[in-house]
């Protein structure tokens, strides 16, 4: 069974994601790591050579700005490192430069693809969500968070990225998948105050049109406010080992109090059904559980 890596990534010193990280958290579980660097304003190449593993192939990619709608521009660049992969391989595994892969999961990932390499009526695997907000100590629990998407599929030419690379469909249809047994840990939302502004007026340029930048709706703040949730709660696990030198360097603090809900009526409602039976009811899936 092979198995390979790939992401896309492109002025990552600047926005400041983890790319190393999520690499490194998936390379003992691949056979090889495809990175596809787009021309970037930093040494985003630098930083991905720094990670010095042989599994590492970095390929190169220009950015089209003009693939604006919806983030388009995330899915085309996301099929052209899919393409990149090692014709001989059996699975795909897509990490995002602000996703990171739990050691503990590593056995159960491999297991998970070995045992539906011969069967055909999967396409993929899917994986749960956590999805951190503001520091490494708050998950988002509500319902605004997606909480299971498609990370790991077949190295098949039809299986194309879907959307803002959200996930994966094959011809325009949703992929059949079994569970990998693992979680994604999603730190995108993880940066202090300002570095987070920074990220969201340049990431705007890849949905929006062109604006000058005191048209951006946050030219005149000087730092993101992080007050915009409606429910939060304190995380109870550990993060995986390749985050902990992050961790331990966060100098910045959120005012968050989890007790604090901001539903509509009807998201109040299926919130707390959702608390008390684990089931998420009306819950779009880009994906078939078969």
């Amino acid at each position: 069974m092979f198995i390979s890596g790939f992401t896309i990534i492109r002025n990552a010193v600047i926005n400041d994601y983890p790319v190393v990280e999520a690499i490194r958290s998936i390379l003992p579980v691949v056979d090889e790591m495809v990175v596809s660097v787009g021309a970037s304003d930093d040494d985003t190449e630098g930083l991905i050579r720094s990670i010095n593993s042989p599994k590492i192939r970095i390929v190169h990619s220009v950015w089209d700005p003009a693939l604006r709608q919806g983030g388009a521009v995330l899915a085309v660049e996301t099929d052209k490192a899919f393409r990149e992969i090692s014709p001989d391989a059996d699975w795909a595994f897509y990490i995002q430069a602000d996703e990171v892969v739990h050691e503990q999961y590593h056995a159960a990932i491999r297991q998970a693809a070995k045992q539906y390499l011969h069967d055909p009526e999967v396409d993929g695997l899917l994986f749960d969500y956590t999805h951190f907000y503001g520091t490494f100590d708050y998950v988002g629990d509500s319902r605004r968070w997606y909480r299971r998407e498609v990370r790991l599929v077949r190295n098949d030419p039809a299986i194309r990225s879907y959307r803002d690379a959200q996930g994966f469909r094959r011809n325009g249809e949703k992929l059949r998948v079994k569970p990998a047994n693992a979680a994604v840990y999603h730190y995108g939302w993880v940066k202090s105050p300002q570095q987070m502004l920074t990220k969201i007026k340049n990431l705007d340029q890849l949905w929006a049109e062109d604006k000058a930048p005191e048209e951006h709706p946050l030219a005149a703040a000087e730092a993101f406010n992080f007050d915009d949730y409606d429910s939060l709660q304190l995380f109870q696990g550990t993060h995986p080992k390749v985050m902990q030198e992050r961790v331990a360097r966060q100098n910045w603090k959120v005012d968050i109090d989890v007790t604090r809900k901001r539903f509509k009526l009807k998201n109040r409602v299926l919130h707390w059904v959702e608390k008390l039976t684990g089931k998420r009811f009306f819950e779009y899936r880009n994906y078939r559980l078969v």
